[in-house]
């Protein structure tokens, strides 16, 4: 095996001891110039690098920042990522992404991998609210953000959108073009944005005084599989919806293709609405009507609020941060 460079290396090649290498690469002063210099030098042409868990010892922290999603393929989270790096690396600190696919184990798996890299904290979206394996992450006194979820057994800082009001809007909408048969195609209901989207959509057909028809509301997973098998259903009943809603992007994708399939015109024979701005919605025509959320701030957020909980020196009260959504008119619905 190749050997790498380590600090006695270093001290060797500079002809200085071990303690004032240390003093170099752990910024604490006291070195001559030259003397500073010369260790620089011999880091580079050696390729030193140091260790994490050597800098875990010395400071207790690795700056580094573990970040937990439940599916990489959703447009949504990359998005956030960007945002939640772009601060991160303005503070100095590496991240590091891993992508559950819904599973309880692997993301259990993946937060004992963070324990025992040392991460200064992460930031999650986990597959189950109600989950206990975070609490872990609690007694190794690991800071915790959860983005577009409640962590209901934890006391953790919480960045969402304000998910019941999205739904509000977009439901109001299609009310005020005239629709009274509309459907909501909703994600699981026990995740903070399917339960309280599915609020807003019952909460602006009650204030207008229209029914809440339960074959119209029909249950998804968030996914593009999700989203084409209830639109199916949908079609397939006697009296079809004339506007339907769909609870995420992923879904909205899935409606579209199962729309495609039964030759059911979009803008025409039914209005939408999706939740989530994707590129598809101004590529198509008729463009979209979306529910669009500030993706890049909540990632930005997330971290800002994660890095003062990285450096309290005393304890936080908790926080929970709800932006707004923004309703962006396009072609997709049609007036009765």
């Amino acid at each position: 095996m190749e050997h790498k460079p380590n600090i006695h290396d270093v001290a060797k090649l500079a002809n200085v001891s071990i303690a004032t290498v240390s003093r170099v690469i752990n910024g604490q002063g006291g070195v001559r110039p030259k003397t500073e210099e010369r260790i620089l030098l011999a880091i580079n042409e050696l390729g030193y690098i140091r260790s994490a868990a050597a800098r875990t010892m010395k400071k207790k922290e690795t700056k580094t920042v573990g970040v937990i999603v439940p599916d990489i393929k959703n447009p949504f989270f990359p998005i956030v990522m960007a945002g939640i790096e772009q601060k991160a690396r303005e503070k100095g600190y590496f991240t590091i992404l891993s992508s559950t696919d819904e599973s309880m184990a692997v993301e259990e798996n993946i937060m004992r991998n963070f324990i025992e890299r040392g991460v200064d904290g992460v930031i999650v979206t986990t597959a189950n609210e109600n989950s206990d394996h975070l609490k872990l992450l609690e007694t190794q006194g690991i800071p915790i953000v959860a983005v577009d979820r409640v962590l209901n057994k934890l006391s953790v800082d919480t960045v969402l959108v304000d998910n019941e009001q999205g739904a509000f809007d977009a439901v109001s909408h299609l009310i005020k073009l005239g629709h009274e048969r509309i459907a909501i195609i909703c994600g699981p209901l026990d995740t903070t944005p399917a339960s309280r989207r599915l609020m807003g959509f019952k909460r602006a057909m009650n204030e207008n005084g229209l029914a809440v028809n339960s074959r119209f509301i029909v249950q998804g997973n968030f996914q593009e599989d999700g989203g084409y098998q209830a639109a199916r259903k949908l079609f397939s009943q006697k009296e079809r919806p004339t506007a339907i809603f769909s609870s995420n992007n992923l879904m909205s994708l899935g409606c579209l293709k199962a729309m495609q399939d039964l030759n059911w015109k979009l803008g025409q024979e039914v209005a939408f609405v999706g939740f989530d701005d994707i590129d598809i919605a101004t590529l198509i025509e008729p463009r979209l009507t979306v529910v669009s959320r500030p993706m890049d701030h909540l990632g930005e957020l997330a971290f800002q609020m994660l890095h003062e909980r990285m450096l309290a020196k005393e304890h936080l009260p908790k926080r929970e941060f709800i932006l707004s959504p923004e309703l962006i008119i396009r072609d997709s619905c049609s007036r009765m």
